[in-house]
C-alpha cells in the first residue's frame, strides 16, 4: 500500500509539473550606466518581472559598448542615449523598432567654490572653453558612452581639442567619474539622473544647466533577429511594449530620489 501511495503521489506531482507554466526565457538588456546607477532599473524591472514572469539580465556599459553588444547579438535589446549612434545602429540593420522612452538632460558640475567661474553661464561649450583656458581639472568618462559623445560634441562646438593638462579621461561609468571628480575637486559633465542619485555623497555643485544642447533623450531598440535568429525577440518586445505603455511610462515618471524626478517619460513622441 505504501508503494502504491508513493506511486500515486509521484504521478500527481508529475502531472502538476506538466501543467505548470513553462519558465520564460531570459531577456538580455544592454543599457547605459546612467539607467543602472541612478536606480531606475532597480525600480522598474522587479515590477516588470512580477507582471510578466520574464527575468531580465542587465548589462550596464556605455552607449557605445551597449550598441556593440547589440551588433554582436549578445543581447536582445538596448536602452541607450546617443541619437547619432542609435541612428547608425538602426540604419546599419542591427536594430529594429526604435522607440522614444524618456529624457532628462546633461549638466555641468564642479567644486562648490567654482574657481573657474562657470556658474551661471548659459552656453555649455563656452563653459568648457573657460575650463580649458584655465587648465581646470576636468574628468571625462572617456568610454564612448552617450555622455562622452555629448561631451566631445561640446568640445568640438567650443573649437577645442581637450588635451590640456587638467583633462583626465578615465574610461569609467558615470558613478565612478563623479566620485573621482569630487575627490579631485574638478569639473565634469553628467546626466541629471545619476547626478541626483549621487549628489548627497559628493563635494560638488550643479553649476550649469538649461543649454538646449544638453537635452538627453533615451530610446529602447530591439536587436534585429534577422541577423541573430536565436535572440529572445518575443521577450524583448514584451519588455519594450511594457516600457512604453501608459503603465510603464507612469512608473518612469514616478521614480524619484530625495523627492526629485530623475526622468521624464516621452513614449508618445514619434520615433
Amino acid at each position: 500500500m505504501k508503494r502504491l501511495a508513493a506511486l500515486l503521489l509521484g504521478t500527481l506531482l508529475l502531472g502538476q509539473l506538466a501543467q505548470a507554466e513553462p519558465v520564460k526565457p531570459l531577456i538580455r538588456l544592454a543599457t547605459t550606466t546612467s539607467t543602472e546607477q541612478s536606480g531606475l532599473l532597480g525600480w522598474l524591472l522587479p515590477q516588470f518581472t512580477k507582471e510578466t514572469g520574464y527575468q531580465v539580465q542587465v548589462l550596464a556599459a556605455g552607449t557605445g559598448q551597449s550598441l556593440k553588444m547589440g551588433e554582436n547579438g549578445d543581447v536582445d535589446l538596448v536602452m541607450t542615449h546617443a541619437p547619432s549612434a542609435e541612428k547608425k545602429f538602426v540604419d546599419g540593420g542591427f536594430g529594429i523598432e526604435p522607440r522614444h522612452l524618456m529624457y532628462n538632460d546633461f549638466v555641468l558640475v564642479g567644486p562648490k567654490s567654482d574657481p573657474a567661474g562657470i556658474k551661471g553661464k548659459q552656453d555649455a561649450a563656452q563653459a568648457l572653453k573657460t575650463l580649458a583656458g584655465q587648465d581646470a581639472t576636468f574628468v571625462s568618462r572617456g568610454d564612448e558612452s552617450g555622455t562622452h559623445i555629448k561631451e566631445k560634441s561640446l568640445w568640438q562646438a567650443a573649437g577645442i581639442t581637450p588635451a590640456f593638462k587638467g583633462y583626465k579621461s578615465i574610461g569609467q561609468g558615470m558613478g565612478p567619474t563623479l566620485n573621482m571628480t569630487s575627490e579631485l575637486g574638478g569639473y565634469t559633465l553628467t546626466d541629471r539622473g545619476t547626478w541626483l542619485a549621487y549628489e548627497g555623497k559628493l563635494k560638488l555643485a550643479l553649476l550649469l544647466e538649461g543649454d538646449p544642447r544638453l537635452f538627453n533623450p533615451y530610446q529602447v531598440i530591439l536587436v534585429n533577429p534577422e541577423r541573430w535568429p536565436k535572440l529572445n525577440t518575443q521577450g524583448a518586445r514584451v519588455l519594450s511594449d511594457w516600457l512604453v505603455s501608459r503603465h510603464g511610462q507612469a512608473l518612469i515618471n514616478r521614480f524619484s530620489v530625495n523627492g526629485k524626478q530623475l526622468f521624464v517619460a516621452d513614449a508618445d513622441k514619434q520615433a
